[in-house]
């Protein structure tokens, strides 16, 4: 019998080169994610020291160019990448996932004095970085949100909140989106924050069914002064690179949604062969053995999407957007589906936990609400198929 490890092997098609970077991701996930994975959900731990260890292998800025510090690695790479370190712990990766995301942002939107006065110490991760879109009346309606930035000499003074903000409260840079010009989506502008401004505060922390390693607040501007400087790209373009930062972000939330997935089935795996009923392992059963098949089976196509949207971003192709969504929406559902399978393979076990599998369920179970909604990612391909 073909061991699991070969009938699921993410490795399969990769050069040398990512398959050397994907071990080194792998035996992180094992060595200094895993061990802790479940004392971090439990004690609501943000793992700061574990993370900047990771990004000394350079997984603080994956896709950032190298003269600011980054690994200047492709998207594929990234999801390579994310997708092992998820096997470990996948709140904890899915916060790497989204600082990534806002590092680049700030690479590739950003003047030569911006990129240099900030990346540096954002892919070291000595400084940790937090995406502010999302509002407390506008979610899937982003281009509605309401924070303010009015011009004021050489500032901008921001008044309004965001909502869900990962990281919030614990981090030291805000990507924000806020309005500086009419109602709509041409209206909105992008600046970057650091913690300490005045009339920037925080909300509580929030109490969640998982992501617990890493904190949620409100982000609260009060009068909040920010230096024009601070303007990423053009007045009005804001909405523009929010969306480009997204596309690359729904790739990494569903690479790690892939990685919980991964190792879900290798837990159900293990537990159908050690777990006896009626006088003989699980795995003898045959229904059992066709829904790990159809597990496997899901996990290997949703790898596939994920690389394919990928590649197409990297490449730049016309039709990257909607991959995006596609790969999004079919992996963070399938993995969602793959994980509670394999909860339910473990029986009651699953429940408890002492059980790892039940900790994969609860943390990707959002992956199919942030960084677009799998409602908004049906409307985006709908919309793409029936254009005229």
């Amino acid at each position: 019998m073909v061991p699991a490890a070969e009938t699921l092997n993410s490795s399969a098609g990769l050069t040398e080169e990512q398959k050397e970077f994907q071990k080194v991701a792998f035996d992180f996930a094992s060595k200094e994610l895993a061990p802790h994975m479940a004392e971090w959900d439990e004690k609501e731990i943000f793992p700061v020291e574990a993370m900047r260890k990771a990004a000394q292998l350079g997984f603080g800025g994956i896709y950032v160019k190298p003269d600011v510090g980054g690994s200047g690695l492709s998207r594929l790479d990234t999801s390579i990448i994310f997708e092992a370190l998820s096997t470990g712990c996948t709140s904890t990766t899915a916060y790497l996932s989204i600082h990534n995301m806002c590092v680049w942002m700030i690479d590739t939107f950003g003047n030569e004095e911006q990129r240099h006065r900030f990346c540096p110490s954002l892919c070291s991760m000595e400084k940790l970085a937090s995406y502010c879109l999302t509002e407390p009346g506008s979610g899937s309606d982003a281009a509605s949100l309401l924070t303010s930035a009015k011009r004021k000499g050489d500032t901008y003074i921001l008044n309004g909140s965001k909502a869900f903000i990962s990281g919030g409260g614990d981090t030291d840079v805000y990507v924000v989106m806020c309005r500086t010009g009419g109602p709509g989506p041409k209206g909105i502008s992008c600046v970057v924050l650091e913690k300490g401004t005045p009339g920037l505060s925080f909300g509580k922390k929030e109490k969640k069914v998982g992501w617990n390693s890493q904190p949620t607040r409100a982000v609260i501007f009060e009068d909040c002064v920010v230096p024009v400087g601070n303007l990423l790209g053009a007045e009005g373009q804001g909405f523009s690179i929010a969306m480009k930062g997204l596309n690359g972000g729904r790739i990494n939330i569903a690479s790690c949604s892939l990685g919980a997935a991964h190792a879900s089935v290798l837990l159900a795996q293990e537990h159908l062969t050690v777990r006896k009923q009626f006088g003989e392992p699980l795995a003898n059963n045959q229904y059992l053995q066709f829904r790990l098949a159809e597990m496997a089976t899901r996990l290997v196509a949703a790898r596939l999407m994920v690389r394919n949207a990928a590649q197409a971003l990297q490449e730049g192709r016309e039709d990257a957007a909607v991959l995006c969504s596609m790969a999004k929406l079919f992996a963070t559902d399938e993995c969602f589906a793959i994980c509670n399978q394999a909860l339910q393979m473990h029986g009651g076990y699953g429940y408890l936990k002492d059980y790892a599998v039940q900790q994969f369920v609860r943390d990707i179970r959002v992956h199919q609400i942030l960084e677009g909604t799998n409602e908004v990612m049906r409307m985006i391909v709908a919309r793409n198929l029936l254009q005229e």
